[in-house]
């Protein structure tokens, strides 16, 4: 009889270790679960796109020296009504004033000095950034980068 009491002390501490452990293990999942892993949309997220002045030079045979202003990147994609900051990092050239056609957006990059430019464009389309310093070839541009919008 002593050898029947003991099998049922002992199921009866398995079993109860079960239910603990599946107890624990529920709260975990069930915790876990707090937050949507799948779909999560970053509503209201600011997405940052670093960029910088450029500039490139060479000489010719003739010991003429030319130079050429670019942004670097040369094109950013954005989607459409995309919070952004765009941070531009003055690296070549002393100042680059700047507007971007088609919006209301117009700022300065200087040397050795950060920019941040806020874009939030609602329609699609390609949007240029424009150096006015550098806008033609006589002016070792054009410095122009394109904002893609889709």
């Amino acid at each position: 009889m002593k050898f029947l009491v003991l099998k049922k002390e002992t199921l009866l501490f398995f079993v109860a270790i079960g239910v603990l452990l599946a107890s624990v293990s529920a709260w975990f999942m069930l915790k876990a679960g707090d937050a949507a892993v799948f779909n999560q949309q970053d509503e209201g997220k600011v997405r940052e796109i670093h960029m910088v002045t450029v500039e490139y030079k060479s000489k010719l045979k003739n010991g003429k020296e030319i130079e050429a202003y670019r942004w670097d990147p040369g094109t950013i994609s954005i989607k459409k009504g995309e919070k952004v900051k765009l941070y531009i990092t003055g690296i070549n050239g002393e100042e680059h004033p700047f507007y971007v056609e088609g919006t209301d957006i117009k700022g300065k990059v200087k040397k050795g000095e950060q920019t941040v430019v806020d874009l939030h464009i609602n329609k699609e389309g390609i949007y240029h950034l424009i150096c006015e310093a550098h806008s033609t070839r006589n002016h070792n541009g054009p410095m122009i980068a394109d904002i893609v919008v889709d």
